[in-house]
């Protein structure tokens, strides 16, 4: 069977509150090997741990761009903590959802740049990758990590990316992969799947960003919910499907996909490497 890894997966989010264990089982069945369930703030730092390990899944802790404007110092050094706490976890895979976000308009640029240029510190300090929110940000993101990267390169994964072709090639440049998920489903997204399609292998990695981001055959448009249809649910086991529309747009076998982006993903976030030992992760 292909294995996949989702890279990007909130399964600790309300959204699966009623079946959240039959959700996994689908994506199980599916051939997801792995999700990476990334915290957003401090008050879910427990959950997805406790989660990961319940589900023999992967997780990360940091502070989403989208929750700096109620986020406090204590919060970093409640992260910190965790982190030298939880050093030798396995499952413990990244500093993230961290990054900058210039499409929610409200939010405060000097107040969201703090905390990540923080967070990029303490994933050097404690020599974790990171998983990086880069929506409308890229170049600014692209700054604070060269910025903070003294001269060497990062691991990690610009996660939903969704910029050019040159923003593309300075991510990959710092050592970054690049996440796709739902958003390339669409025949509309003429950048995106350009890039999917023509980007180096080693650059891509899967992810679903479960409950968002839902691919094409899941997304309903707000007339459609507005008409009383339910919004659709992402969920992990859609992976797959998400990858055949990408290997289809380049032209290779899907199974020559799951195989090049789970090595990725496991060159993104070496810890991975443990938890499915049997896949080489890629150089």
């Amino acid at each position: 069977m292909r294995s996949f890894i989702d890279t990007h997966c909130h399964l600790d989010a309300p959204e699966f509150g009623d079946d959240r264990r039959q959700v996994r089982a689908r994506a199980d069945a599916a051939g997801v090997a792995l999700c990476v369930i990334p915290a957003v703030a401090s008050f879910n730092f427990d959950t997805v741990r406790e989660l990961a390990h319940a589900q023999s899944d992967a997780y990360a802790l940091g502070i989403h761009p989208l929750c700096t404007g109620q986020a406090q110092e204590d919060d970093l050094v409640a992260l910190d903590a965790q982190l030298h706490a939880h050093r030798d976890d396995p499952r413990l895979v990244a500093v993230g959802e961290i990054g900058l976000d210039y499409f929610v308009p409200e939010l405060d640029d000097a107040r969201q740049t703090h905390f990540f240029q923080a967070q990029l510190q303490l994933a050097r300090a404690h020599d974790l990758p990171v998983i990086i929110h880069v929506r409308r940000s890229v170049d600014k993101v692209l700054g604070q990590l060269r910025r903070a990267g003294g001269g060497r390169p990062w691991r990690g994964i610009a996660h939903a990316f969704n910029g050019s072709e040159q923003q593309a090639q300075a991510c990959i440049a710092l050592g970054l992969k690049l996440g796709f998920g739902g958003a390339v489903t669409f025949d509309r997204a003429l950048q995106l799947r350009r890039l999917a399609a023509t980007l180096p292998l080693e650059a891509l990695v899967m992810e679903t960003d479960a409950p968002d981001i839902q691919p094409e055959w899941v997304y309903r448009t707000r007339e459609a919910r507005e008409a009383g249809a339910p919004q659709g649910r992402n969920e992990p086991a859609e992976l797959p499907r998400i990858a055949e529309v990408i290997a289809q747009l380049r032209g290779m076998p899907v199974a020559a996909l799951a195989e090049a982006t789970t090595s990725n993903a496991m060159a993104a976030l070496p810890r991975l490497t443990g938890l499915l030992p049997s896949i080489r992760p890629a150089a």
